[in-house]
């Protein structure tokens, strides 16, 4: 029997109420952050301090509403154009709302009766990135990002490359993956997760751009021969996570053609640039790739967690996961692309279809460009602005809406890291701005990235003279440490 209290959880007027004040809430915030009217980012908070307060507040009795009001008013705020830290989306607002409708739903996406008009629109966004990537037999489906989209992209470069049934029988030989020692570490992750160990990740290590240096990936290949190793797979990444630089996909694809290895394009972060007329050229060569994923989240403008694993042979979509689940479906032998069951790590499949296709539905692809072309402007603008200025340094010429940069003025090059190391915390607990950091080749620098396309030329230079006012009081306290 069902409760009173059961009743008042699934009260559809409830719902209502507490929903269009939630909605009402999330529009004023859009409105005001957008404009940049709240005076900070984020109110930074020590972890154990904002447990405490989480701790006592679930003790206490409090209004959905007011729940909802606290929440907000103690989260960094993305869409806020002085927001230029991590590449995580302002999401669309139309995204956000068939999160929404799917999580209230909470149609399952393993098999197609459990998902059907989800499964169908999976299958419609899948095949606009196809195309857009230049694929001819592509397919592919989402999955739950990046991370396990190139560990699901590994996992089918092992089955289609190495000599052993691994899924049956389990490794034999040893095998090793190529990478970029600047490629993001979840590619890292992914091999050690396959078992392939700390030497069957061979960094290949990059140019003076950052980009890998396709001139010694004959020499390492060599190598891993001569230590027994299996290459399964060479890693390009659209772009590093650090730098914003593309690897040469063109020259990768070569390689893996003339050692018959699977490519494999980390486009993550950039990979949505197949979209942008003007920057699409950054991506020549990613046809080529036996695989590719882009996350959505990102540049693409939905909400979290969405990525999308594209094969270019759709039989390698298929061929990764082989098990029988008769309770699931009757046909093991056919690869009903539309029992996603069959081909992805999760048992129960959200429906993030829906966060693309809400975007497409209002907006088309056109969205996907405009998005990614503004991001990527701003960030060579700030990079350009900031070549101009005698007070800050480049640590390369950005190609994305990634810049690394680090404050200089008049110190000696010996306190470049402690000075930025404390900009970084400085600018942290001051919550006006956000940005984050990176350690290149060894050295320190701040790093921005342009996530939000109402960050303009003047948050540019408020963020700059921020940084220098903070330098200025860091040399001030020195000097009176000296006296």
């Amino acid at each position: 029997m069902s409760t009173e209290l059961l009743h008042n959880a699934y009260n559809g007027d409830l719902f209502k109420k507490e929903g269009d004040e939630l909605i009402a809430l999330l529009a004023n915030h859009l409105k005001e952050t957008k404009e940049g009217t709240p005076s900070k980012v984020t109110r930074w908070i020590p972890p154990a301090i904002e447990y405490d307060f989480w701790q006592e507040y679930v003790k206490e009795k409090h209004s959905t509403k007011d729940f909802f009001k606290t929440l907000l008013e103690r989260s960094i705020h993305t869409h806020h154009p002085k927001y230029i830290g991590h590449q995580i989306a302002s999401t669309v607002p139309i995204s956000a709302l068939a999160t929404l409708f799917s999580a209230q739903l909470n149609n399952g996406m393993t098999v197609y009766e459990m998902g059907q008009a989800s499964t169908a629109i999976e299958k419609v966004v899948i095949d606009m990135f196809v195309k857009n990537i230049g694929y001819e037999q592509g397919d592919g489906f989402l999955t739950s990002g990046g991370t396990l989209a190139n560990l699901t992209a590994m996992l089918a470069a092992r089955k289609a490359i190495a000599n052993d049934d691994i899924w049956n029988e389990g490794h034999h030989n040893k095998l090793a993956i190529m990478v970029s020692e600047e490629a993001h570490y979840c590619v890292d992750r992914a091999a050690r997760i396959m078992g392939l160990g700390s030497d069957g990740i061979i960094k290949i290590p990059v140019n003076d751009n950052y980009a890998i240096r396709t001139g010694a990936l004959e020499a390492y290949y060599n190598q891993a021969l001569k230590n027994g190793y299996q290459v399964i797979a060479i890693v390009g990444s659209a772009p590093s996570t650090s730098t914003g630089v593309y690897d040469d996909l063109q020259e990768i694809s070569a390689f893996a053609k003339a050692k018959k290895i699977w490519f494999h394009v980390d486009g993550a972060h950039g990979g949505a640039a197949i979209f942008s007329s003007k920057y699409k050229y950054l991506l020549k060569g990613i046809d080529q790739a036996d695989s590719v994923i882009i996350d959505g989240h990102k540049m693409m403008g939905t909400s979290s967690i969405t990525t999308a694993v594209l094969f270019k042979n759709k039989v390698d979509s298929y061929a990764t996961f082989e098990q029988k689940a008769h309770y699931l479906w009757d046909k093991n032998d056919d690869p009903e692309w539309y029992n996603l069951g069959k081909r992805t790590f999760e048992c129960t499949k959200s429906m993030m279809s829906l966060r693309f296709f809400a975007i497409m539905n209002a907006y088309g692809t056109q969205f996907f460009d405009d998005n990614v072309t503004v991001l990527y402007d701003a960030g060579r603008e700030f990079g350009t602005y900031i070549e101009q200025h005698p007070d800050f340094e480049l640590a390369l010429e950005p190609i994305s809406n990634i810049v690394c940069f680090r404050y200089t003025g008049d110190l000696p090059s010996e306190t470049y890291e402690l000075v930025n190391r404390k900009i970084r915390q400085e600018l942290l607990e001051d919550g006006e701005f956000y940005i984050v950091s990176t350690v290149l080749k060894g050295e320190f620098f701040l790093r921005t990235t342009f996530m939000n396309p109402f960050t303009n030329r003047e948050h540019m230079e408020l963020l700059l003279e921020k940084i220098k006012g903070i330098a200025r009081k860091i040399k001030i306290k020195k000097e009176k440490i000296n006296l």
